[in-house]
Formats: structure tokens, sequence, C-alpha cells
């Protein structure tokens, strides 16, 4: 297994150019994947890197190396983890990313369920609100909507969140006390209203309201822009403040409507904003750890309905 575990830090620290990179792949310090690399070089007897305080360079026997075991190292590891599984233990560390709230409310509380079923699996979840790169982060799945496909992922969706219009119901009060009139009953209603609108971490773009119904009725909204967020509970929490009305995907809304804090707007109207899905690779070997999260995170939101209650109709 040292060899293994050498090998490993190699092709990892070749395949980003840096030891540091390949540590973070692998959960390791640079200094210890520094020093599986030079165990594996004196087991060896060839120098693999060309070292320098600025770059990490294969020398040619280094090449040749990542030639012959870098196709087969991904073969091997699947092995390993699924060799427990003629035990009936899928076992290892289960690397996973998920937005932070969303991880938060439904991913964790399902955590003890998850290694009451599988105590051989170490979960090591990451929760980012960021597009991951699935293969070259070194994780075996991710859950969140709109990532985009790389080679070798694949995804199996889970429901259509919807975002939904939302505002607190003292700002609502406000609104009634400026106008007898203030409740709206159309999306033409909102427009000019304070809103608390969300720029996305990926583009940058400032999110438009575009609407739309059941019935494929298209409306869009132009609130005057009161806060700029970059995170959808952030702007439930500034919208349960009173701050504006605020437009937010409904798993996020959801703890805030069930204990009133938010109420829905026009519950009629909401913005399709794709899947969301739990991407993996697509390798035909996925190892047992990784397969049996899969299903069980799929069969949860079977169960439970979350399609329907996320979809908010």
């Amino acid at each position: 297994m040292e060899t293994l575990t050498s090998i490993e830090s190699f092709v990892r620290s070749a395949e980003t150019g840096s030891f540091s990179a390949g540590a973070r792949l692998l959960g390791l310090t640079p200094a210890a994947v520094s020093k599986n690399v030079a165990t594996l070089e004196r087991q060896l007897g060839i120098r693999l890197f060309q070292r320098s305080t600025r770059r990490l360079a294969l020398t040619e026997a280094g090449e040749r190396f990542l030639l012959e075991v870098g196709a087969g190292l991904e073969t091997v590891q699947m092995a390993l983890a699924n060799a427990s599984l003629n035990q009936g233990k899928p076992a290892g560390v289960l690397k996973v990313s998920v937005a932070y709230a969303f991880g938060l409310n439904y991913l964790l509380p399902l955590m003890p369920r998850f290694l009451a079923m599988y105590p051989d699996i170490q979960p090591d979840w990451r929760f980012d609100n960021r597009q991951v790169d699935l293969i070259n982060e070194g994780l075996d799945a991710a859950i969140g909507g709109g990532i985009e496909f790389s080679p070798g992922v694949v995804a199996r969706e889970l429901a259509r969140p919807n975002l939904v219009l939302v505002a607190s119901p003292d700002f609502l009060a406000a609104r009634s006390l400026q106008s007898p009139h203030a409740m709206p009953t159309s999306p033409a209603d909102l427009h000019g209203w304070p809103g608390i609108v969300r720029r996305s971490s990926n583009s940058g773009r400032i999110q438009h309201w575009q609407l739309q119904t059941r019935q494929n009725e298209q409306a869009h909204v132009e609130p005057r822009v009161q806060i700029v967020l970059n995170d959808p509970d952030a702007i439930c929490q500034a919208a349960a403040m009173g701050l504006g009305l605020a437009l937010v995907p409904m798993p996020h809304a959801l703890p805030y409507l069930a204990e009133g804090a938010l109420v829905r707007l026009l519950p009629d109207w909401y913005n399709d904003v794709g899947p969301l899905a739990i991407y993996f690779s697509s390798a035909k070997m996925l190892p047992a750890k990784t397969r049996v999260f899969v299903d069980f995170i799929v069969q949860h939101f079977r169960d439970e309905n979350l399609a329907t209650t996320f979809a908010g109709y």
C-alpha cells in the first residue's frame, strides 16, 4: 500500500504540476507528497521530476513512467474500493461537494442514517458555493444546479427547484401602509419594488427576474435594486429582515416560509432554472462507496417527494 500511495502522489503531482496542488487532491500535506515521490524515486532508482523553486517538470523517465502507470492507477483504486463489497461493506473516504446552505439543511441531516447503513465509509464533504471540477479536484460526487458537464462526468436529476418571489410580513405591511392596493396580483404590480437581487458567483452577472406559469405565460419584473448579494440563503435572510422583495430558490425559501419569516407572493409564478442533480464519474467501475451514496440520495428524494416540494407548485 505504501508503494501505491507513492505512485498516487507522483501521478497527481504530475497531472497538476506541483506537489501543493497534488496534495490538495489527496488530502495530504505538500511535504508528505514530496516525501512519497522521493521514496518512489529511490525504489525505482530514477529521477521522476526536475525540481526548482519555480516549477516542477517531469524528466524523460518520469514521462515514460506516467504513461505506463497513469491509466492503470484509477483501475487499481476502484478495485481496492470495491474489494470490500464482496463482504457487503462499501468503504473508503467519500469526497462530496455541495452548496453550503443546501448541504446544511438537506444533506447533513441524512448523515446519521447513511453512516448507520455504511459504517465503513468516511464522509469528506465540502460545503462550497461554487462550481467545482469533479475530476481535477478529486471528488467522488457533487450536488448542485447549473453545473457544466466535463468529460467523464454524468448526472442523475434529483429535482427542478424553481425560484419564487418572497418578502417578509413586515415589508408587506409597510407597503400596505403606503398604498391600500399594495398587494400584488400580477408581476406587473412589482415593477419598481425594492429588490434584493443576486449576482452570480460564477459569471458575476446580476440575475434577471424572468417569470412564467405552468400555462407558459411569461413576464419580466424590474425591481429597484436595493441590495446585491451572491448567496441565496443570505438573500433569504435579508428578505426576512424586511429589506426588500426577493426571488430565491424554493429549497432555500422553505425553512423561512415554514416559520413565517417570509411570505410567498404570486404563487402561480416562478422561474425555472433547470435541474438539481448529483454528479459523479462516468467510469464503468464506479467505486462502491460512490454508487451507494448516489443511490441513497436519489432514493431519499423519491421517498420525501422533494422534486414536487422544491418545484413549489
